[in-house]
């Protein structure tokens, strides 16, 4: 007879989530799945959010493998049945604020939990890249997977040369920029201060800028000519299904502008919260700023 291990884990809402044996069948939303992923753990099934499409958003898989992996939608068009018909035995996903579970409307949540274990990460403003990365390090652990120990020493290697890039005294600080497009006339300037990794990156010296105040908590909405007064040397753009291409940006003058002056480089505001993807955030960002510094 096979031996049962009873299997629980803490979650970020608060919840003790409890299974009669350890889960091996894992639907997660898709960010987690990859972050699941880097850690050794196959689900066999993902969703997206309200912000993605009927297909799965390539810039949030990280090394998953979507040809192999079942995506079973997203936001409203996404049932529970098709969930359950997965045969989970524990469902993975992220909150941002401690209380929803992202990805699934609450209907759809609690009737999902009535018949499989759900568990949440937080990654919103307030949780540090590092305690997010642990969390689901934590969260692989109790499944019996863990990171490789290289992945370690290159998450370590990543962040020296990162502090290497930004601890010249005597150089002024390469001016950075998060934003992601809004159409041709309007983009969204990030708020270092409320995304993690932006957040991180300040604590190793990167020189964010910080939009004018205004009532959006992540973001400010503004025209193009306002961000190019800020005058980036680097520009982190989203590159997220959801965010607006840059072709319709390039018809303004003020864009154009921008990208004459800076290096434009990948950012993914969900990108899988793992010691493989920070290193390789933060060494993009190191030799960005090497090349910005000359």
């Amino acid at each position: 007879m096979e031996q049962r291990t009873p299997w629980e884990f803490s979650d970020d809402r608060g919840r003790l989530v409890v299974a009669g044996n350890r889960p091996s069948r894992i639907v997660a939303y898709i960010q987690a799945g990859a972050t699941l992923w880097d850690h050794g753990i196959r689900p066999v099934g993902l969703f997206g959010s309200e912000h993605d499409n009927a297909a799965p958003d390539p810039a949030k898989s990280g090394e998953l493998p979507l040809a192999e992996i079942a995506y079973l939608g997203a936001g409203a068009a996404l049932h529970p049945d098709a969930l359950l018909e997965t045969e989970p035995d524990l469902v993975v996903a992220v909150t941002y604020d401690g209380e929803q579970v992202y990805g699934l409307e609450p209907k759809t949540a609690r009737e999902l939990e009535i018949h499989v274990p759900v568990a949440t990460i937080a990654v919103g403003p307030g949780r540090s890249l590092a305690g997010i990365r642990e969390r689901f390090a934590s969260l692989a652990g109790s499944l019996g997977q863990g990171e490789p120990l290289a992945l370690a020493r290159e998450l370590d290697a990543a962040e020296d040369a990162l502090r290497d890039a930004t601890g010249n005294a005597v150089r002024p600080r390469a001016r950075v920029l998060a934003l992601s497009p809004a159409g041709p006339e309007r983009v969204h300037l990030a708020r270092p201060s409320s995304w993690p990794d932006l957040r991180a990156l300040s604590e190793h010296g990167v020189g964010l800028l910080e939009p004018a105040a205004g009532a959006g908590v992540n973001w400010s909405t503004v025209g193009w000519a306002e961000a190019a007064e800020l005058a980036p040397d680097i520009v982190l753009r989203d590159v997220r299904a959801n965010a607006e291409r840059l072709e319709a940006p390039r018809a303004d003058v003020s864009w154009r502008a921008v990208e004459a002056r800076a290096q434009v480089l990948p950012w993914n505001p969900e990108a899988p919260c793992s010691k493989r993807a920070h290193a390789r955030l933060f060494r993009d960002v190191a030799d960005a700023l090497a090349a910005a510094l000359g």
